[in-house]
């Protein structure tokens, strides 16, 4: 089953499993690239940073996937792009906690809330990133 299988507002712990093994597995890539550009000094240190980084990025998953589900459900809207916008505000505040910098959370939270409300547009409009462009 996949992210769009489902209607908006619906199965929200599902959509927010499949976000935070998405979230999972773009830590664990992308730590892995950090741990061979910068190499650690010890393996403790490269699971350390390994592990920190994966688990931030699984947990800004399951935050959006429940957030915009349940904000999908609060405002009787499902398709509406705002919902999206929510979800990559809440994981964006949650950056900024995480880091102890609110000037961080702001701005992850405008970030991603974009990201998230022009993804959801993008997929309602059928907007293609690749491939042949429709004349």
């Amino acid at each position: 089953m996949g992210y769009w299988d489902t209607p908006e507002g619906t199965a929200c712990v599902e959509k927010a499993w499949i976000t935070t093994k998405l979230g999972t597995a773009v830590g664990l890539v992308g730590s892995a690239y950090h741990i061979v550009a910068f190499q650690p000094e010890s393996t403790m240190a490269a699971v350390q940073r390994a592990t920190g980084a994966t688990v931030t990025m699984a947990s800004l998953g399951a935050i959006f996937g429940m957030a915009t589900c349940l904000s999908a459900q609060a405002r009787g809207t499902p398709d509406d792009p705002l919902n999206y916008f929510i979800g990559g505000c809440a994981s964006g505040a949650f950056l900024g906690a995480r880091t102890h910098n609110p000037m961080i959370g702001t701005t992850a939270c405008l970030g991603m809330g974009a990201l998230g409300y022009f993804t959801k547009v993008g997929k309602q409009e059928g907007w293609r990133l690749t491939g042949t462009p429709r004349l």
